[in-house]
């Protein structure tokens, strides 16, 4: 019986990350691609025997066959070459990939309650270690090629702490000082050991996490698993789906850009998750976003920067704000801030968040600024068109750290 496409896009998926070529498939045994596989984790080969990793694949295989499940994998298709070329051209295991599945199944839109975000899950602070930005207006977090730049990087930080990628898995997972201590009681960073549920030298969640991301690699490397579920005939459709990076100026709408390339919004909106709003920051000369490469010559051939009259900035309520006031802020009528933004009431509350369209001319209070959460000394400087250099040295700043409420001058 022929499966539904999400289905077969997953399995399809599953497959591309290990195979480099889709020409032959055989049934042969899949037993030097298990060992292969550990290797690349620096994992013993007894570990194939491990009972709960067993249990957990077939758990998998099983769960893989319900359709509803593939629902979240529809568009990972596109995406995942462009990732599996970023990997492969740095120098950490191809097999990495399934880290990402197993933290949020290879959704760019995946949040959990302790605030991590994105394909990669990282930490607010992680993510902006590694060069991630997060603001009012982007979380690059859930930019699928930034964040698997700087997955590839602390990936490969953590390797060269721990000396094992089992490891540096585990850290990801758990922390750098959680598993440093997980050893020291442990005497040793052997897996068999580490795994030790009456001991729990690490936490269960990471005991389960590195089981599931050889878990989920074992089935990418059962060939028989997929010419069972009839997924070889997308096999060669690899090369096909992919993605092109365009820049366009600050302030663009996605609106824009898919009118003019012949694409539905809510699809190239899906390509660039990071983008909180539906247009581009303000701030900069330009900005990069992710549309199909097939439609890369279109792009090309048709776009034109629009003129824009009107910018958007991203205003989060504070103590004392007011239509009124923001009226005055913007140099704009207060009702059409009022209207912009849906408000029934003129009443606000603090943190809100309102969209604030401002004539292209306009230029922000340049005294001060009250530092709000998300901000950096890189985003305010941008915004007020500032070297960090100069905002340091006029704040007398002797680190790049700042808190909520900071009031810097920016003259």
């Amino acid at each position: 019986m022929c499966l539904g496409v999400s289905l077969r896009f997953f399995l399809f998926t599953l497959f591309i990350l290990v195979a480099p070529s889709f020409a032959v498939l055989t049934f042969q045994s899949n037993h030097a691609k298990e060992l292969k596989l550990l290797r690349s984790f620096d994992i013993n080969p007894s570990f194939l025997n491990d009972a709960k990793l067993n249990r957990l694949t077939e758990q998998k295989r099983a769960r893989y066959k319900n359709k509803y499940f593939f629902k979240t994998m529809n568009n990972a298709y596109i995406f995942i070459p462009l990732v599996k070329k970023i990997i492969s051209e740095a120098d950490v295991p191809s097999e990495i990939l399934y880290l990402a599945m197993a933290e949020s199944n290879f959704s760019t839109r995946a949040y959990s309650k302790k605030r991590a975000s994105g394909m990669w899950q990282f930490m607010p602070y992680t993510g902006r270690i590694y060069g991630l930005k997060i603001d009012d207006y982007v979380d690059e977090r859930r930019d699928l090629v930034k964040s698997t730049k700087a997955a590839v990087r602390f990936l490969s930080y953590l390797h060269k702490k721990f000396g094992k990628w089992y490891l540096a898995a585990i850290a990801y997972n758990c922390g750098e000082g959680r598993l440093r201590k997980g050893i020291r009681r442990a005497g040793t960073d052997d897996l068999s050991v580490l795994l030790n549920s009456k001991e729990k030298y690490i936490p269960r969640e990471s005991r389960n996490y590195i089981r599931k991301i050889i878990a989920l690699a074992l089935i990418g490397y059962d060939e028989a698993y997929m010419i069972e579920n009839e997924c070889d005939y997308l096999l060669n459709r690899g090369n096909a789906y992919s993605l092109s990076t365009v820049k366009v100026p600050a302030g663009e709408s996605l609106n824009h850009v898919a009118k003019l390339i012949s694409m539905r919004v809510k699809d190239l909106k899906k390509l660039n998750r990071h983008l909180k709003y539906d247009f581009v920051p303000p701030y900069g000369d330009e900005y990069e976003i992710y549309i199909p490469y097939i439609k890369l010559s279109e792009f090309k051939i048709k776009y034109r920067p629009a003129k824009l009259q009107t910018m958007y900035l991203v205003h989060t309520v504070t103590s004392g704000d007011n239509l009124s006031y923001l009226g005055k802020k913007y140099n704009i009528a207060y009702d059409r801030i009022k209207d912009f933004n849906h408000l029934r009431k003129d009443s606000l509350f603090l943190k809100q968040k309102l969209i604030i369209p401002v004539n292209k001319a306009y230029e922000p209070n340049k005294k001060h600024y009250t530092v709000k959460n998300g901000d950096t000394l890189d985003s305010i400087s941008r915004l007020f068109k500032l070297s960090i250099t100069d905002l340091r040295k006029i704040n007398k700043l002797h680190t790049d750290m700042i808190r909520i409420g900071d009031k810097l001058s920016v003259r």
